[in-house]
């Protein structure tokens, strides 16, 4: 299944098989074999294809019809009942100290 999605993705972003692999460090005849289902990327190469074009792994692989990549869940879900602005300045506050200490 994930010949037709990566063949379909690579369509859409108008593409050749040559541009696809050189993106992706490969050659166009690996990326004809993947599309065929002749070969499988390995996880490593799968996550890149997601990446490059911005779709869940799970689109990709033809487990979901929702190609949208998972969101980024709050830090403070164990905080309720606090105003969406503090909660704004709380997630700031922690990727401030994320960069200051290289988390």
């Amino acid at each position: 299944m994930i010949g037709a999605r990566l063949s379909e993705l690579r369509i859409d972003n108008k593409m050749t098989q040559e541009q696809l692999g050189k993106k992706l460090g490969l050659s166009s005849v690996t990326i004809s074999q993947y599309e065929r289902d002749i070969y499988n990327p390995d996880d490593e190469t799968k996550v890149k294809m997601a990446k490059l074009f911005n779709v869940s792994l799970d689109y990709l692989m033809g487990l979901s019809d929702d190609w949208r990549p998972p969101q980024k869940t709050s830090q403070l879900i164990y905080l309720k009942d606090i105003p969406a602005q503090a909660a704004a300045e709380i997630e700031e506050f922690i990727s401030q100290i994320r960069k200051k200490y290289n988390l």
